[in-house]
């Protein structure tokens, strides 16, 4: 049996996306094993970004810095701007290095069942950032859900006053499909074959 503080790490670890029990067990036991290879490694940079995560004032990154650091590079474009409902999508598209604007996540998407109005997400700041000028696309990169395709729809009535040309991702992405779980090849393709929003 182990103590009470090592089942605590393995419950801690289970709860983690993609961990359930057994493989947060074998990450625990992996962990003792390898005490200074990988326990203290992990525990140094836990306590590192701990200390210094924050979300991206201008963005909604999450970084260890704000403005985070997509923000602040300046080779990006600013007049492409990629909306994505959730940090983990723009993390996904980011890794394919095809899309050399800024972003803005949403936070979520528009969902009548789980009572998430356009409130509840960060679309007044989008509707600013827009409004300030200087962007000359947006390239609504919502997942290809009911929930995403809703939320697309929505932002393109609340963007379309303003003189930019409005795009989103190609429907060749599966349906359900999201973004943080698609391979970099489909990510590429999909921005390749973005189209205006009708």
């Amino acid at each position: 049996m182990a103590s009470h503080q090592i089942e605590a790490l393995t419950q801690a670890l289970a709860r983690l996306p993609g961990l359930g029990p057994r493989s947060a067990r074998r990450a625990v036991l992996h962990l003792m094993k390898k005490r200074e290879a990988s326990l203290e490694p992990l525990l140094a940079a836990l306590r590192a970004v701990a200390d210094t995560l924050s979300t991206c004032s201008t963005c909604g990154n999450v970084d260890t810095s704000d403005p985070c650091s997509i923000c602040r590079d300046v080779k990006r474009d600013d007049r492409l701007l990629c909306v994505v409902e959730e940090v983990a999508d723009l993390w996904a598209l980011d890794r394919s290095r095809l899309f050399p604007g800024r972003y803005h996540v949403l936070g979520g998407r528009l969902s009548a069942l789980e009572g998430v109005r356009p409130e509840d997400l960060s679309i007044d700041q989008l509707v600013k950032r827009v409004a300030a000028g200087g962007i000359d696309e947006v390239v609504l990169a919502m997942n290809a859900t009911l929930e995403g395709q809703t939320t697309a729809h929505y932002l393109a009535e609340r963007l379309e006053k303003f003189p930019i040309r409005l795009t989103q991702l190609a429907h060749g992405l599966p349906v359900g499909g999201e973004l943080d779980y698609l391979d970099e090849g489909t990510l590429a393709q999909a921005l390749r074959a973005r189209r205006p929003v009708a």
